[in-house]
């Protein structure tokens, strides 16, 4: 039986028109791919204690508990997927393989390494993304990787990328679950280069080796993702927006908005409506950059709300596939994980509870007026009741209550590591 805060707000939103029933239904069905990377800090399982190195990228902060164990990760992301209304999806990156504590390269990763992961996902009810890991890695150790003026340099990450886009499609096929498998790369300076267009060419020639098989796109997608700048890589990015956005449209490529990818004073939310006029998809990875590619525990800011409005407002849901990418060492690992994703969902429930019909009729009818009280008024409807009643009926902790679960879990578990 609904709350009386829920009917108060249902009955609020009906007045403006907003079936709140309807939203609640397409909000269940709406699933994000949960990046696991924030669990251990991007270190991976090639090696003991492995630790994110390069790629213009870094994790900030010791705090207790780290996942250092395959077993203990998905430990970690059970009790996270359990805090969370919806069925969602797990985001992989290579370094992540069940290598049974042997060195395996990455040109020789094979389907086999990923196994224990496909079975886990299918025991969980989950999707399963995946990523090459073209950074901490000695033949990354001077940024370049598929841009990188040794043939033999370039030819290895090539064949890690011809890899990682098979064992998607094994992953796509296994799991009955389109595999969204997306390739970036830190290649980049520090300092102004005299060559831009070498790398650049170079680039695109490996993209095309590595894109040259034909795989079932019921089983895997080809994403790419562009990069503005990052630390030691403030001067020039191979693959900058640019270069992606042609490459994507030339060769039909789901390409990669990654929020803090882009100038502080650059609109991701606008770039939507134009991809998706050229593009077969876009690929979402939501994260929330502070001054730079930060990779801040995604709120419920205006910025996170402008992309998920976009997307709900295209109407092509069913070629945007939502992602997170963070990582935040300085809390509760677990905490980051369910409190970005319960925003990324509120989000999403505020663009699904717009009055997108009155509004549309206000815009038609040249009433701009009108338009802007109605932008006004939705932002302080209840959205609170709404999601609060949307995780009672999936069975989740509301509010700070899932808090108590977290806390419990770090004392019985994460402080025992």
């Amino acid at each position: 039986m609904a709350t009386n805060a829920y009917t108060f707000a249902r009955d609020t939103y009906a007045a403006l028109g907003v079936d709140t029933e309807s939203a609640l239904r397409r909000l269940a069905r709406i699933p994000i791919s949960l990046h696991c990377w924030q669990g251990d800090d991007v270190g991976g399982f090639e090696k003991p204690d492995a630790t994110l190195s390069g790629g213009g990228i870094q994790a900030t902060g010791n705090y207790p508990g780290k996942a250092r164990t395959l077993a203990q990760l998905r430990q970690d992301l059970e009790k996270v997927y359990s805090l969370l209304p919806g069925q969602h999806r797990l985001n992989l990156h290579a370094i992540y393989g069940d290598f049974g504590g042997k060195l395996v390269d990455r040109d020789a990763i094979e389907v086999r390494h990923f196994q224990s992961w496909i079975d886990w996902c299918a025991d969980q009810g989950l999707g399963l993304d995946f990523n090459p890991t073209c950074f901490s890695h000695p033949l990354a150790a001077d940024g370049f990787t598929l841009s990188h003026p040794d043939k033999k340099v370039r030819q290895f990450w090539i064949d890690h990328c011809i890899a990682t886009r098979r064992i998607g499609a094994a992953i796509g096929r296994k799991l009955g679950k389109t595999c969204v498998t997306n390739v970036w790369i830190p290649d980049a300076s520090k300092d102004t280069p005299f060559d831009r267009a070498g790398p650049r060419a170079r680039l695109a020639e490996a993209l095309d080796a590595v894109f040259a098989q034909k795989l079932n796109p019921r089983h895997n997608l080809d994403a790419i993702e562009s990069k503005l700048f990052g630390i030691g890589a403030e001067s020039y990015t191979v693959g900058s927006h640019e270069f992606y956005l042609g490459y994507a449209v030339q060769h039909q490529k789901v390409y990669c908005l990654d929020a803090g990818h882009f100038h502080p004073t650059e609109s991701v939310a606008d770039k939507l409506s134009s991809l998706l006029q050229f593009v077969p998809g876009v690929l979402l990875h939501v994260s929330r950059g502070v001054r730079w590619d930060s990779d801040h525990v995604v709120i419920l800011d205006d910025q996170t709300r402008a992309i998920f409005e976009e997307v709900v407002r295209s109407g092509q849901m069913d070629r945007i596939y939502i992602g997170l990418d963070y990582f935040d060492a300085s809390i509760n690992r677990v905490a980051a994980w369910v409190i970005g994703t319960r925003a990324a969902q509120k989000a999403l429930l505020a663009a699904l509870l717009e009055p997108a019909k009155a509004l549309r009729q206000a815009e038609q009818a040249g009433d701009n007026t009108l338009r802007l009280a109605l932008f006004e008024e939705a932002r302080t409807l209840p959205l609170g009741a709404v999601w609060d009643e949307f995780c009672r009926r999936q069975d989740v902790p509301a509010g700070l209550a899932c808090m108590d679960e977290i806390k419990a879990y770090e004392r019985d578990v994460l402080a025992q590591r």
